[in-house]
Parts: structure tokens; sequence; C-alpha cells
């Protein structure tokens, strides 16, 4: 079974930088197409970008769109989130996901869940 850790968040003030990382475990790394999503509270989870399997193709939310970055190093197992820009309504936890099956970019529904990675930006 594979696992996803998400790591890399912090506390930031606005303008600044993070870069978050999704690693996985096992050797089925590259069958899965990666969600990132995000989730502040009193708000429902919001799907801030996807990437495929191959790392060719991305999407992104159009509240991140021009300021987050996915890519992804097989050889590591890992999925980046490089977040510039950042403003205080990024504040939220934020997840990586994984699903097997394929699917629209946008589509929010995944199958295997990080625990999540808290990110805070302040004014």
């Amino acid at each position: 079974q594979v696992q996803l850790v998400e790591s890399g968040g912090g506390s930031v003030q606005s303008g600044g930088s993070l870069k978050l990382s999704c690693a996985t475990s096992g050797p089925t790394f590259t069958a899965y197409a990666i969600g990132w999503f995000r989730q502040a509270p009193g708000k429902e989870r919001e799907l801030v970008g996807s990437i495929t399997r191959s790392g060719g193709h991305t999407y992104y939310s159009d509240s991140v769109k021009g300021r987050f970055t996915l890519s992804r190093d097989s050889g590591k197992n890992t999925v980046y989130l490089q977040m510039n820009s950042l403003r205080p309504e990024d504040t939220a936890i934020y997840f990586c996901a994984g699903r097997l099956r394929i699917a629209a970019m946008d589509d929010p529904i995944y199958d295997l869940w990080g625990q999540g990675t808290q990110v805070t930006v302040s004014s």
C-alpha cells in the first residue's frame, strides 16, 4: 500500500515562498496521479492543483495559477508544490492525494491521502 507523507509547511510573511513535498513509499509511485488540496478553517477542501503520472501535465486552480508550480521526481518518489507570492488567504492545511484511475485533472476524487501540513501566511 502506497503511503503519502507531506512536509515543508511552516509560517511565512505575505509575499514569501514555501516548497511542499509529498513523499511516497512503495514501488508504484509512477502509477499515481497526484493532487494537492488545501482546507482552511471553516471552509471546504479545495483542489489546488494536480500532476499526471509522467509529470508532463499539470492543472492549477484559478486562485493559485501563476504562483504555484507542481513537479515530480520519480527517482525520489516525490511530488513538489512550489508556492510563491504567498498571501494570507493561502493559509490552510495542505494535503497531497493520489489515485490510480484515469480522470480529469480537476476531478477532486482521490483514493489515498496524506496527513497534511500546515501553511500559515501572515500579512
